[in-house]
């Protein structure tokens, strides 16, 4: 069964039209994928047909369903947005909900020392994905959001996670679109091998304005017991001051801890 609407072929000579093959569940998947790709926090009846190429109608019904359920709130303003209900869900996978509760006082203590935004992050697809974010009233303004993605070579813990991802992965991910979000942001991708190389080398990633402006990120990698990196821990600071060597000993001391507390033991000798 296909994943993208068939076109009709029809009798000769008449017009084309597009036929939707997909069952109910793809439909209904297809809405949450919606809010995507590319991301949007809230969208109209109208926008979710254009994006998934379902009929309006049919949308409107699925939509209810969705909303009866909790995946899907409508606004005052008549859009819709993603539901708590998924959240909820997502919350109680046993990666997600073991690695956040075991990282979340090695996060409070990294904010407390920095007062800087701390950033949990796993990879997911060609995403980083964000389990965890506390905030300071005074941080500098980001765009990151728990449950949200960010690309991989844009952000902190983006690039820690593609850094020591299989061949496989990075070969596809910098074989794909590398968008530029400010002009630092490094789309080449030769220079990205090498700024990986140096990050598996060095054990943190180190960037600054390069998603959002005015901005830069510390982030160290997460290894479980078998020594695998599993998720990245970041500190999003103002571009001015520079980031001091205290607060990157911080986010390394923060990832140690979740990666001890995870079964990590360094190798020695």
């Amino acid at each position: 069964m296909s994943g993208k609407p068939a076109q009709s072929r029809g009798t000769e000579g008449a017009a084309a039209f597009p036929v939707d093959d997909r069952g109910v569940a793809a439909r209904l998947f297809a809405i949450l994928d919606a809010f995507t790709a590319p991301p949007a926090s809230s969208l109209t009846l109208t926008a979710i047909a254009q994006r998934t190429g379902i009929p309006l109608t049919t949308v409107h019904r699925l939509v209810r369903e969705w909303t009866s359920w909790g995946g899907l709130a409508r606004q005052e303003d008549g859009r819709y947005a993603l539901g708590m209900r998924l959240w909820e869900v997502g919350v109680q996978t046993p990666t997600a909900r073991n690695l956040r509760t075991i990282a979340l006082p090695y996060l409070e203590d990294l904010y407390e020392s920095t007062h800087e935004h701390v950033h949990l992050a796993i990879l997911d697809g060609g995403d980083a994905l964000y389990l965890e974010k506390l905030s300071g009233h005074q941080a500098v303004r980001v765009i990151s959001r728990v449950g949200g993605r960010l690309p991989l070579h844009a952000t902190g813990v983006g690039l820690v996670l593609l850094a020591n991802a299989s061949n496989e992965v990075i070969q596809e991910y910098l074989a794909g679109p590398l968008p530029r979000f400010l002009p630092q942001t490094v789309t080449d991708p030769e220079e990205l091998r090498r700024r990986l190389a140096g990050i598996r080398s060095q054990g943190i990633a180190r960037m600054s304005e390069e998603m959002t402006a005015g901005s830069s990120s510390i982030a160290a990698p997460i290894r479980d017991r078998t020594g695998q990196v599993v998720a990245a821990v970041s500190i999003v600071t103002r571009t001015t001051p520079r980031p001091s060597p205290e607060q990157e000993q911080a986010v390394r001391v923060a990832a140690h801890g979740v990666g001890r507390a995870l079964g990590y033991r360094r190798a020695t000798g």
